[in-house]
């Protein structure tokens, strides 16, 4: 026992030294070449203020509203049905599906972690919904990526789609991660009943012990959007600075090298691989290197799709920031990303491959969204009017899919009771 605490003061001690190392070491790097980090930031910065920040506020200030209304509540109870069955959380986890599915990372993180720290949830529990729920929105793959960086509208269903389904598979595949620590007896918590009364029910009781006016809602919305957008964009411009630093000392040299060397092995073309380098540490400079690069558009948007299931290290360091307070472990995490960057670049080529293909072309924007100069200044309602209806369509699909199952299983209980009492009659005047 003294010897595995040794060891892992050791570990620990390695860890604070290397990471002091790096980050003097980049220091000093930026001093060298002040142009290289100037302009790279300028980079960054351009990123998101042209594609980032128009195609994501719009729907952070919406989302925030629809938490405050109750609306989120409501869809919440609404896919109570599928979360124990299918993914092995309690019901109250349909919230923070809901809401990754809306708004994005890192808003399923912060949920995530109130669960845990209000006893909702167990740590093994608060790990597999921080598996699945932590997913892109649909306003940045339709709009950003499909739209503004490959100019093609048609690919945002099928990023979207290949996202999404990706992600309720790991998600399933995390229903047996940690099934030793499991110390619930029964979800008694999840209510019986008509499940659309229970939804109105919750969508009131959330409203009323939100207990703010309309005025101070929409004022706190903007200024949680605005703080969120802002923390997004330190992220973007601080990896574009560090990943050109990694570029001009040659560190990128040789992770592009081993990329290269991974694409020849499964047959995509080598010029992939620095798309591959900028996607390891921020989702958007990835994507965009993807978008960019010389290569069949197939192999372009797997790529893409994989790592916007990646997220990307600047992502990850959010998430930590925010989880780390309430004791969830990182490395299930991690490894869920890994595990939803394969599956997404799988299921890109199925739906990329006729006949799949020929049916995103009913679900596209229009070619007007392409972010531009002066994009800042469309109206962001027209943004959220544009979108609305492909992430209905998610919703519904998912909310039909939980009240079907919730009729199924009241009918068999339904049944099953009858069965029971004829049975019992049967026995009762039995000779």
């Amino acid at each position: 026992m003294r010897i595995f605490g040794r060891g892992k003061r050791y570990h620990s001690r390695l860890l604070a030294y290397f990471m002091a190392f790096s980050a003097v070491f980049i220091t000093i790097s930026m001093v060298n070449y002040p142009k290289d980090a100037f302009d790279s930031a300028i980079m960054g910065l351009n990123l998101w203020w042209n594609v980032v920040f128009p195609s994501l506020l719009p729907f952070f200030i919406l989302s925030e509203i629809l938490m405050g209304l109750g609306v989120v509540h409501f869809i919440g109870v609404l896919l109570e049905p599928l979360m124990r069955p299918i993914f092995n959380v309690p019901g109250i986890g349909a919230f923070a599906l809901s809401m990754g599915l809306a708004s994005g990372y890192p808003m399923d993180a912060v949920i995530t972690c109130k669960f845990r720290k209000s006893k909702l949830c167990t740590g093994v529990e608060a790990e597999r919904l921080l598996s699945f729920t932590n997913t892109a929105d649909p306003l940045f793959m339709f709009g950003a990526v499909a739209v503004g960086m490959f100019g093609m509208p048609e690919l945002g269903v099928i990023i979207a789609l290949a996202h999404y389904l990706s992600s309720f598979l790991v998600g399933i595949i995390f229903r047996f991660h940690g099934r030793g620590r499991d110390n619930y007896k029964n979800d008694t918590q999840v209510a019986t009943g008509n499940i659309i009364l229970r939804a109105f029910r919750a969508l009131y009781a959330a409203k009323q012990e939100d207990k703010r006016s309309i005025a101070q809602l929409l004022g706190d919305s903007v200024k949680n959007s605005m703080n969120t957008i802002l923390l997004i964009g330190g992220f973007i411009i601080l990896f574009s600075v560090f990943l050109q630093i990694l570029s001009v000392i040659g560190v990128t040299a040789l992770l592009s090298n081993a990329f290269a060397v991974f694409l020849g092995i499964i047959g995509f073309t080598t010029n992939l691989a620095p798309a591959l380098v900028s996607g390891l540490f921020e989702i958007d400079l990835g994507t965009l290197a993807a978008s960019q690069a010389d290569g069949p558009l197939i192999e372009k948007v797997v790529v893409a799709s994989a790592i916007i299931a990646w997220s990307g290290l600047s992502v990850h360091g959010q998430v930590a920031s925010i989880v780390i307070e309430s004791g969830i472990r990182m490395v299930p995490y991690m490894v869920a990303r890994i595990l939803h960057a394969l599956l997404a670049s799988i299921l890109t080529i199925i739906l990329m491959i006729s006949p799949f293909s020929s049916i995103t072309q009913l679900f596209t924007l229009p070619v007007m969204l392409i972010p531009t100069s002066s994009a800042i200044a469309v109206s962001f309602l027209t943004r959220i009017e544009q979108v609305s209806y492909q992430i209905l369509i998610l919703l519904s699909i998912m909310i039909a899919l939980s009240i079907a199952i919730h009729i199924i299983k009241e009918l068999y209980q339904y049944v099953s009771k009858d069965l029971g009492f004829i049975k019992h009659i049967g026995h009762k005047h039995k000779p």
